[in-house]
């Protein structure tokens, strides 16, 4: 690779006109819809070539078969990994981390990617990041500095001291980036990737959005108001998911209203979530909710956007949510001190609770957008920056 240079035993990726190979890696369906903008920049721009990985829950059926989504697309994998240890629970997702470092650091061994780009916060980010940086290939990371509950807020600051290049979405997350002692030159704001694809995505509702042939359910009629629920375990909660899904279903119950439910992610606890809703399901065959897999990103962007309120604990309720201005009710810790614009309002893990807030929500309507997340260009800035930018894999603390 013609523009690594070692100089005194450190490897650094100088800002020359040689093409830089970018190895994305992407392990899950939150990760593809915050990477997806980056990685048209990348194969786009004349000094960048686009290297990608998919593996761990991505590469599952019940998690949406991701992997056939992104083929769909036009990307097609450099490779495969699959790292995911089935169970679902804090011993399972240590063991997959160390899956998931074993397999990666094969694949960047056989890439050889002049650098590794991870997202955000997940056990999976970890392990890429892990297998970069202990071979001495330049990390570029998302997402860093921002603030939530679950093991994410360890993972995510964990990773912002491994990585060599930040693209936080925030200021706030840019200046905490820094004051953790990263070199200010590193970090640059460039917003959320998955802003740009709200901006670039066609949001008006169409009929097929809720096929009879997906997922399972009663069948919802578009032209009625709905609401979207998606709620994860809490990892640092682990055994607690059960009861706290079944005060989302009753609240879902007392609404009574059609309802698009998103199955939860692979994260400990994800079975007793799942639990939770097969025995609503099972318990409730008349009730007016559809259960899906997964939606394809710009098809997701158009059910937030026109649905009456998104319900639960996932970021794009605060993150695409507030740049739609959507009304939503975030349920539980799991984004604990996260930003969020005015669209957000908090609920307990209490039905009574959650269904008052909802409906407070619903009568209040749209809010105005807020770009806090970003204004839909970040993925060609992010590509610009790992185009141009020197890159010194050798780090040091930046206190000033």
């Amino acid at each position: 690779m013609s523009d690594r240079k070692i100089q005194k035993g450190v490897r650094k990726l100088n800002g020359s006109p040689a093409i830089r190979k970018v190895c994305v890696v992407v392990n899950s369906r939150a990760n593809y819809a915050r990477i997806k903008s980056v990685m048209r920049a990348i194969q786009r721009h004349n000094r960048l070539e686009l290297q990608l990985v998919v593996g761990a829950s991505a590469l599952l059926y019940r998690y949406g078969n991701v992997v056939d989504l992104i083929r769909a697309d036009g990307f097609e994998p450099s490779s495969v990994v699959y790292s995911i240890v089935e169970g679902e629970n804090p011993t399972t997702m240590a063991k997959s981390t160390g899956m998931g470092i074993i397999e990666l650091s094969s694949q960047f061994e056989n890439l050889q990617p002049d650098i590794v780009l991870t997202v955000a916060d997940r056990f999976e980010t970890m392990a890429t990041a892990i297998a970069a940086s202990y071979m001495n290939i330049p990390l570029a990371h998302t997402q860093g500095g921002e603030v939530t509950g679950s093991i994410d807020e360890s993972v995510r600051h964990a990773i912002t001291k491994l990585a060599h290049i930040h693209f936080p979405a925030t200021e706030r997350a840019h200046d905490y980036v820094v004051r953790m002692g990263e070199a200010p030159d590193t970090v640059h704001l460039t917003g959320c990737p998955a802003i740009d694809l709200l901006v670039e995505s066609d949001l008006s509702l169409t009929p097929d959005l809720f096929s009879e042939d997906q997922g399972t359910g009663a069948q919802l009629d578009p032209s009625r108001p709905y609401i979207v629920v998606l709620q994860h375990p809490v990892t640092t909660e682990y055994g607690s998911g059960f009861e706290q899904v079944s005060a989302t279903l009753d609240a879902v119950d007392r609404l009574g209203m059609q309802t698009v439910w998103l199955w939860p992610n692979v994260d400990a606890g994800s079975d007793d979530v799942s639990k939770g809703l097969r025995m609503y399901r099972e318990d409730n065959p008349e009730a007016n909710v559809h259960f899906y897999r997964n939606f394809p990103a710009e098809d997701y962007a158009r059910l937030i956007n026109n649905s009456a309120a998104l319900v639960g604990n996932s970021s794009s309720a605060l993150r695409e949510g507030a740049y739609l201005g959507v009304p939503a009710v975030n349920v539980g810790t799991r984004q604990t001190g996260r930003e969020h614009a005015e669209n957000v309002r908090h609920a307990g893990y209490d039905g009574k609770e959650i269904e008052r807030t909802v409906r407070a929500q619903m009568e209040h309507g749209r809010y105005g957008r807020s770009e806090m997340f970003g204004d839909g260009h970040a993925g060609v800035r992010i590509a610009n920056h790992l185009a141009e930018n020197e890159i010194v894999v050798q780090k040091r603390l930046a206190y000033q």
